[in-house]
């Protein structure tokens, strides 16, 4: 999938050898890449994120937390260290109350992430990825040239420390996820884009389809969706992203990527599960278990995603389930974190009870519909579907 004026070379994988070789766009030529999950909702459970802000400053407060959740991604199976700088904007810290220091910046705080990921990522065979997302700056209605100059701080940062490519995440209008890959594009670096929209489109009515061709036509070479819905509809999203690439005729050179939430969200709204009641403190019940996840991954790999990863609510064992699912796919590549464990439970046949034994089968697991345990739970919530958007005097901050 690379155009005829790119300098990009595909070098061959090994799967004799067991790792890979070059970069992003290489990897995806030779079949499938496993993103990691959820470090934001991951470390704010662990008690290093501040729920509310959702800002990483714990990259440099906490790092060897950071480092750890990383080390469990990439023994479960992950081949991309996607750098702690979630909403690490300078205008995002800022007005989020952040100690003034040098640490506590943009700068700072990216480039401890990127460090991290890195050393991390160097104990496998994992790239390292710098990733943006929305601004303060755009919600607040400013100007073009204002918002880019908050990615460029984050972006010279992720040029400094050689990150291998960038992934625009978690935008939810078009026109400011298109300024990000511009900015981005004037890195050098291969640029993937996902939205965190749903089959509806993002917030200005933009249909998942359109996103997709313009992220494409504005330079990604990897798009698709992240956070925000549960693998369910979030790859109804993808499907009509891919209808969109094909009509635009840009499919051929694109490649689709998918990082959903690790929680069942049927009953979000257009704005996903941040309108759900349970957001973020009671969403524990909503959590995907591992053979949902090895649905997810199949159903992913079979409409043509080829980056699949995920997002909020994804733990270490959730990404060990979608590697494992996929082992033929990977050239029966196991990961590390898969070594004690059988995909479909053989090692119960060890275990003591005789109808535990008998669980060790895949029939059993694909067949089950766990319980919740909880009496009086509903069985899905009324979300309260506020929908503002940029321009909205309630957003400003």
């Amino acid at each position: 999938m690379l155009d005829a004026n790119s300098s990009y070379l595909i070098v061959q994988f090994d799967w004799s050898l067991l790792h890979w070789n070059g970069g992003i766009l290489e990897r995806l030529a030779e079949g499938l890449v496993i993103g990691d999950g959820g470090l934001l909702f991951a470390l704010e459970k662990r008690g290093y994120v501040k729920a509310g802000p959702f800002t990483p400053e714990c990259t440099v407060e906490n790092p060897e937390a950071v480092k750890q959740l990383h080390r469990e991604f990439l023994r479960a199976g992950a081949d991309v260290m996607q750098a702690f700088t979630f909403y690490a904007s300078d205008d995002k810290l800022k007005n989020r109350g952040n100690k003034v220091s040098d640490q506590h910046t943009c700068a700072g705080v990216n480039a401890a992430g990127c460090r991290i990921a890195r050393e991390v990522a160097s104990e496998g065979d994992a790239l390292v990825a710098g990733g943006l997302s929305q601004c303060p700056t755009y919600l607040n209605g400013g100007a073009k040239a204002a918002v880019q100059a908050e990615f460029k701080i984050q972006l010279d940062e992720f040029v400094k420390n050689k990150v291998d490519f960038l992934i625009c995440e978690y935008f939810e209008h078009i026109e400011e996820i298109e300024w990000a890959i511009e900015e981005a594009l004037k890195t050098g670096k291969v640029v993937a884009a996902t939205m965190c929209i749903g089959p509806e489109g993002d917030l200005h009515n933009v249909t998942p389809g359109e996103c997709a061709a313009r992220m494409a036509k504005a330079g990604a070479k990897i798009v698709g969706a992240n956070c925000h819905f549960d693998p369910t509809k979030l790859l109804d999203c993808v499907e009509l992203m891919k209808e969109g690439l094909v009509k635009a005729n840009l499919y051929k050179d694109t490649y689709l990527m998918i990082q959903p939430l690790g929680y069942h969200t049927p009953d979000a709204g257009k704005q996903g599960f941040i309108d759900l009641p349970e957001f973020p403190f009671a969403l524990e019940p909503r959590i995907l278990s591992r053979w949902d996840m090895h649905a997810y991954a199949r159903r992913a790999y079979n409409i043509g995603v080829r980056y699949i990863g995920g997002c909020c609510g994804f733990e270490p064992y959730h990404v060990r389930a979608v590697s494992e699912e996929l082992t033929a796919e990977r050239g029966g590549r196991i990961a590390e974190g898969s070594e004690k464990h059988d995909m479909w439970g053989a090692g119960l046949k060890m275990h003591t009870k005789p109808w535990v034994r008998a669980r060790a089968n895949k029939e059993y697991w694909e067949n089950l519909n766990p319980a919740s345990g909880r009496p009086h739970s509903a069985s899905q919530s009324k979300p309260d579907n506020w929908g503002v958007t940029k321009g909205d005097d309630s957003l400003k901050q």
